[in-house]
C-alpha cells in the first residue's frame, strides 16, 4: 500500500493549528485544511502490513489502507467511494474522532503511526469540493415506515441506511435543531455547524423527514409512534449527567457541562436562547471537574468567553506520557493527551491541570458558590489485582476561590423519563437500554442504538451502532437485509 519505502523515508506530519492565542478570539475551527501534497505524502507512509490492525481499531471497520493508497495515487473519487462504504459521515469523524485506528496502526509499534484521521478528512473534503457527494434516494419504496427518536450521529446513520433500504423514515428531535450533540454539544471550534447542515441537506434530499421541536414522551405520546410506524428506533443518547453529591452542591454557579456548552453553541449560531438563566465564564474564576473530552470542551469555551483562570481537576491519577506495558499495541492506551483547548490554556497562562483531586464540598454566601474544598488522593492497587482504591492523603486538604464550577464527569446513562418509562423497557446492569443482537429492545418492534444502548461513547461508535441497528430493523421488517 502507498509507497513501498514511504514509511522509511517520510516522517509523520500533521497540519498545524492556528496560533493558540489568536484563535481564542473566535469560534472557528482550530485546524485548517491540510495541503493536498501533504496528504498524499502522508498516505505514502501506509505500509503493506499484511494484517491491517487499523481495521479493528476503527469501530466502523473502515478500509483504511485502501483509501490511504488511493489518496497517495491521486485517485480521490475511488477513495471517497471506499470511505463512504463503511462510514456515512466521514466529515464528522474526520474532525472529532480521537482516531483509535491510529493507535492500532502497525507502523505505530515502533514508529509514529500513519495520519489516518487527517487523510480521511482530506478525502471527504476533496469529494465535497468536487461535487461528488450527492443525494442517493432509494429506487423504490417498501411501504414500511420507521420512526427514529434522536438525531445525533446514531440516529442519522440509522436513518440514512433505512432510507436507502427503501423505508420511509421520520426523525424526531426534541431540540429546535437536528443533529443532537453534533450541534448542541460539540463546540464550533471543533466542528463548525455548517458542516453538519451540509450533510443534513443531503439526507433531506434523499427523502428523510426531520421533525425538530418534537419531544417523544413529552409533546408527542410515545404510544402514538407505535401506532403510526412499523418500527421505532430509540437513539436518545445517554444524557443523564453524573452529579457530585457533596455539601453545597445546591449553590448557584455549579453547573453541568451540558447546560453550559449548548448555550454557547446557540450564541455562535445566532439563535434565540431558550434557557431561563445564562451560564457564562466571562471574568470568572472557573473550575472544571472532569478531565475528559467534555471537560476539554468546557475549557476551550471558558477561555473564549474571557474567564480569569481555569483549574481542571481529575479524580484519577495523571496518565503516563507513553503507552504503558499494561496497554500494549494495538489497544487504545490511556495516556496523557493535550487537546487544542489545553494548548490554549497553557499559552495564555490561565490553566492549571491537576490529577488525583477529590472535591469534598462547596461553600459560599447569598446562595452562590465562592469556594471549593478538596483533598488530594493516593491511589493504591486493589487486593488481588482488583480495581485501584483511592485514599485521601492526610493533611492535603485545600480550598480555592471560585465563581463558576462546571461538572464534566461523564454520564450515567439515558434519561429514564420518556420512552424508557412509557414502554417499560428492560435495562441492563449499567442502566442502559437492553437490546438483543439485532438491537431490538424488550418491546417487539422497538429498537435502540448509540449511547442509549451502549453507554457514553464516541461519535464513531454511534455511527456504527446506527448502521447495525438499521440492519436489525430491516431484517425485522423484510425478513432479511442487504444493508452492509
Amino acid at each position: 500500500m502507498g509507497k513501498v519505502t514511504g514509511f522509511l523515508e517520510i516522517r509523520r506530519q500533521m497540519v498545524k493549528g492556528r496560533d493558540p492565542v489568536e484563535r481564542l478570539g473566535d469560534y472557528r475551527q482550530v485546524y485548517s485544511d491540510p495541503p493536498e501534497d501533504l496528504v498524499r505524502q502522508q498516505g505514502a507512509r501506509c505500509m503493506d502490513c499484511g494484517i491491517p490492525f487499523c481495521h479493528t481499531g476503527c469501530p466502523l471497520g473502515n478500509i483504511i489502507p485502501d483509501w490511504n493508497d488511493l489518496a497517495y495515487r491521486n485517485r480521490w473519487r475511488e477513495a471517497i467511494d471506499i470511505l463512504h462504504a463503511t462510514n456515512n459521515f466521514p466529515e464528522f469523524t474526520g474532525w472529532v474522532c480521537p482516531a483509535p485506528c491510529e493507535t492500532a496502526c502497525v507502523l505505530g509499534i515502533n514508529d509514529d503511526p500513519v495520519t489516518i484521521k487527517q487523510i480521511e478528512l482530506a478525502v471527504i473534503d476533496h469529494a465535497f469540493k468536487e461535487g461528488w457527494v450527492k443525494p442517493v434516494p432509494p429506487k423504490a419504496r417498501t411501504g414500511r415506515k420507521v420512526a427514529i427518536v434522536g438525531s445525533g450521529p446514531a440516529g442519522l446513520a440509522c436513518a440514512q441506511q433505512l432510507n436507502r433500504a427503501g423505508h420511509s423514515v421520520t426523525v424526531f428531535e426534541r431540540a429546535d435543531r437536528i443533529g443532537g450533540l453534533l450541534v448542541y454539544g460539540i463546540p464550533d471550534f471543533k466542528l463548525e455547524k455548517w458542516i453538519v447542515d451540509r450533510r443534513l441537506a443531503i439526507l433531506a434530499e434523499e427523502g428523510i423527514e426531520f421533525r425538530p421541536n418534537a419531544g417523544v414522551g413529552e409533546s408527542i405520546p410515545t404510544a402514538d409512534l407505535l401506532k403510526a410506524f412499523d418500527a421505532v428506533v430509540l437513539c436518545c443518547g445517554a444524557g443523564q449527567p453524573r452529579d457530585l453529591a457533596v455539601p453545597g452542591r445546591e449553590l448557584e454557579g455549579i453547573e453541568f457541562a451540558m447546560d453550559f456548552l449548548p448555550q454557547q453553541n446557540r450564541r455562535v449560531s445566532g439563535l434565540r436562547r431558550l434557557e431561563k438563566r445564562e451560564i457564562h465564564a466571562g471574568g470568572k474564576r472557573v473550575v472544571i471537574i472532569g478531565g475528559g473530552d467534555t471537560g476539554s470542551d468546557c475549557l476551550g469555551t471558558a477561555l473564549r468567553q474571557g474567564c480569569i483562570s481555569v483549574m481542571q481537576f481529575e479524580l484519577l491519577p495523571r496518565p503516563p506520557d507513553q503507552r504503558p506495558d499494561s496497554m500494549p499495541w494495538p489497544t487504545y492506551p490511556m495516556i496523557l493527551r493535550t487537546s487544542s483547548s489545553h494548548e490554549e490554556g497553557e499559552a495564555t497562562g490561565r490553566l492549571i491541570r491537576e490529577w488525583s483531586v477529590n472535591t469534598t464540598a462547596f461553600s459560599g454566601s447569598g446562595g452562590r458558590v465562592e469556594k471549593l474544598h478538596a483533598v488530594r488522593l493516593q491511589w493504591q492497587a486493589g487486593e488481588g489485582g482488583g480495581r485501584p482504591q483511592m485514599r485521601p492523603i492526610p493533611g492535603s486538604e485545600f480550598t480555592i476561590d471560585v465563581d463558576l464550577v462546571l461538572l464534566a464527569m461523564g454520564f450515567v446513562g439515558p434519561e429514564k423519563a420518556g420512552p424508557i418509562t412509557d414502554l417499560g423497557l428492560e435495562l441492563d446492569e449499567r442502566g442502559n437500554v437492553k437490546a438483543d443482537a439485532n438491537y431490538m429492545t424488550s418491546v417487539e418492534g422497538v429498537f435502540a442504538a448509540g449511547d442509549m444502548r451502549r453507554g457514553q461513547s464516541l461519535v464513531v461508535w454511534a455511527i456504527q451502532e446506527g448502521r447495525k441497528a438499521a440492519r436489525g430493523v430491516d431484517t425485522f421488517l423484510m425478513g432479511g437485509t442487504m444493508l452492509p
